[in-house]
């Protein structure tokens, strides 16, 4: 397997290497996460202050009433769709920061095998 000592320094410096690569991969994921959910939240807020102004503004209560349904429709169907994207999102960064455990384990299985 490992035939001497610097082959096994060399696959210790491989393994920090592909750590590293990982590490990074999973905070550029989560910083992209993150400014989708801060962005998400802004639009959310503007939206509700908007329904908010509408409803206050109405001259009925049916009008009010009626703004008030077409926000939760809308804010209820925002919330499906950000969470189908925040599923895309998690599930692209768990396989970015696989990706170079999976190419040092190719690399590593023909020498276990020999």
């Amino acid at each position: 397997m490992i035939k001497s000592f610097e082959d096994f320094q060399s696959f210790g410096k491989d393994s920090v290497d592909t750590y590293v690569a990982s590490a990074t991969a999973l905070s550029k994921g989560f910083q992209t996460i993150t400014a989708e959910a801060v962005d998400f939240s802004r639009k959310s807020f503007e939206r509700g202050t908007e329904a908010f102004e509408k409803a206050s503004s109405a001259k009925s209560f049916d009008k009010a009433l009626e703004v008030q349904q077409a926000y939760a429709k809308e804010a209820y169907e925002a919330f499906l769709g950000q969470m189908n994207k925040f599923g895309e999102l998690y599930l692209a960064t768990a396989k970015e920061a696989y990706k170079p455990f999976e190419t040092k384990l190719a690399g590593v299985a023909p020498k276990v095998t020999k």
